[in-house]
């Protein structure tokens, strides 16, 4: 199994640097990451609401290790609703946050992060539009879980993503799957012990069904994050069982990954939310979409070969 391999590369600072120099890097990177600045971003944003699809924005970068750099990403997400505010797209245009980024893994983390976010939560709901925060390895999701609790208190649209893969997560799905939540189910994509996740795909995915038939079934609002057919397949007919429109759940996938499905699912009248990364740190998001898919591997593995 080379996932395993590469996640663990994801936190190695000389793989980093290998990386970031070969030759073919950048083509490849490019197909996931919609550019470096928010300026570059705003056509893409542009493009595909164009398209009748939703946008979800992350601002790409994790290792934080200042409470400066910390602030410098907080500030990064106030810049992009200054933008957003100008493009009045609303809730088709929302922001994905790692909590790691606004500092949770520094000394006090758990404080810092909820003071950096919060603000970001407040303007982003000053322009009708909300924010997501995403899971990370599972060391961090106690303290990202209570910030969820804690902000949703002023701003209950806040949502949260769990990760199948995770055996805690049933439990968890159960008890967020109340009204007014919105949850992101995922796989997960990080390197997890077998201690606490599930390690065989197989079992990922029966996890992943058993969970969101739960959200299904709740009285929040499920966002299907897959790009696999079947799963596709089976939260349509999850849906349609649970007596759901088509407004009350949405599809998201990644930017770069499947777009012709982005098209096919908004085209029959599904939401479907585009993840959009973008920033100079791309380098971890990158590394996991490596581990995600063999295919992305082998694009990445060809690139570089015909640059060299």
């Amino acid at each position: 199994m080379l996932a395993p391999v590469i996640l663990a590369a994801s936190r190695s600072d000389k793989m980093r640097r290998f990386i970031s120099a070969a030759p073919g890097t950048k083509q490849v990177v490019d197909r996931f990451i919609a550019g470096e600045t928010v300026e570059q971003v705003v056509p893409i944003i542009k493009d595909a609401t164009g398209k009748g699809l939703e946008v979800t924005l992350d601002v790409v970068g994790e290792d934080i290790t200042t409470p400066e750099q910390a602030t410098a990403a907080r500030d990064a997400y106030l810049e992009l609703i200054d933008r957003l505010k100008d493009l009045g797209l609303g809730t088709r245009a929302e922001m994905s946050i790692k909590l790691s980024m606004f500092g949770q893994a520094l000394e006090g983390g758990h404080e810092m992060a909820l003071a950096n976010v919060r603000p970001v939560v407040e303007a982003a709901a000053a322009i009708g539009t909300t924010v997501t925060l995403d899971a990370e390895d599972h060391t961090t999701l106690d303290s990202m879980f209570a910030i969820h609790e804690e902000l949703r208190k002023d701003f209950p649209q806040t949502g949260c993503v769990i990760q199948a893969y995770l055996f805690r997560t049933e439990d968890d799905a159960r008890r967020l799957a109340a009204a007014g939540s919105r949850v992101r189910i995922v796989k997960g994509a990080y390197k997890e012990p077998a201690s606490v996740a599930y390690q065989d795909k197989a079992e990922i995915d029966k996890a992943y069904v058993r969970i969101l038939k739960a959200l299904m079934e709740g009285e929040g609002y499920p966002m299907i994050g897959s790009h696999d057919p079947r799963l596709i397949a089976i939260a349509q007919e999850l849906a349609r069982k649970a007596g759901r429109k088509l407004d009350e759940y949405e599809f998201q996938m990644l930017y770069g990954i499947r777009s012709d499905e982005h098209i096919r699912l908004a085209a029959e009248g599904h939401r479907m939310r585009v993840y959009t990364a973008y920033g100079t740190d791309w380098y971890g998001y990158f590394m996991r979409r490596l581990a995600e898919k063999p295919a992305n591997l082998l694009f990445f593995a060809r690139s570089i070969l015909t640059k060299g």
